[in-house]
């Protein structure tokens, strides 16, 4: 009988401990995710803030984008260790964890530490900005933004490429938009016979009469060489570096079409073949 009653207190008391232990619990729940919620809209309206003050100050797209990732990644670390210390994981033995399992992490995580700090020296020293064209290992395109870990690239045909920041920083890149203007070279063959100072005086009446081209510094007509089959004409202008392309290709149009006008022919491989008789 005595048995009995203790071993019914002994139920009562852990079903009491229980309860309040799910209370606890569910309450506990109930709370970390009303901080998630509140938490997450509270980060929206910070990054739109952000985003609103960068572009009112006129900062950099470039520096804007990085800047606007950085601010995303901090709040919703801020958030996650709000999240787990109100269900109840003690948030000192937690960074005590991650502390211990620094150098792991770190040796894991050890590339995208190496495209931070390349991101970080791209904004510092600005060998590249949003809407230049640059050129990279194995990677040509539109510089489209320049976040935390990556930069990301518009191809001519409308390809994203997402580029490690590490991977630009370490190596060599040419950057087609950091100077306003470019030189625009052509190579002309025509056959040989071809009256030069005609060929020339052609091809000058073409760039004057093309306002693209700039007059300083002065373009140049020069016969480069004699080919086995033709006589090659270098041509060498400048131009704003908007205009590069569509430079190139037109005066190429331009030249084809002219040279037919003017009776000024272009080479094409010949093969003189000499043929003995045998008697």
């Amino acid at each position: 009988m005595f048995l009995n009653i203790l071993l019914s207190t002994k139920l009562d008391l852990f079903l009491d401990k229980l309860l309040d232990f799910s209370v606890n619990a569910g309450k506990n729940i109930f709370i970390a995710c009303l901080i998630y919620s509140i938490g997450c809209f509270i980060i929206k309206q910070i990054n739109r803030l952000v985003a609103k003050i960068l572009e009112k100050r006129k900062v950099e797209p470039s520096v804007q984008t990085f800047l606007k990732s950085l601010v995303k990644i901090l709040l919703n670390m801020i958030l996650a260790f709000a999240v787990i210390s109100k269900l109840g994981v003690e948030t000192t033995s937690f960074a005590a964890l991650m502390a211990s399992a620094g150098v792991a992490i770190g040796m894991a995580l050890s590339g995208n530490l190496s495209n931070f700090a390349g991101g970080l020296i791209i904004l510092v020293f600005k060998p590249f900005k949003v809407g230049d064209y640059i050129e990279g290992p194995d990677v040509n395109g539109t510089v489209k933004e320049i976040q935390i870990f990556h930069t990301i690239l518009s191809t001519l045909d409308n390809r994203m490429i997402y580029v490690p920041n590490g991977i630009l920083n370490n190596n060599a890149i040419t950057n087609y938009s950091k100077q306003e203007t470019r030189r625009v070279d052509w190579v002309f063959g025509v056959e040989y016979g071809e009256e030069i100072g005609k060929v020339r005086a052609v091809i000058q009446r073409i760039i004057k009469n093309d306002p693209r081209i700039l007059d300083t510094p002065a373009p140049l007509i020069a016969l480069s060489t004699l080919n086995a089959s033709s006589v090659d004409i270098t041509v060498r202008v400048w131009v704003k570096a908007s205009d590069y392309w569509s430079v190139l290709f037109d005066i190429n149009e331009i030249v084809y079409d002219t040279f037919n006008k003017e009776g000024i022919n272009f080479p094409f491989p010949q093969l003189t073949v000499h043929q003995t008789s045998s008697k």
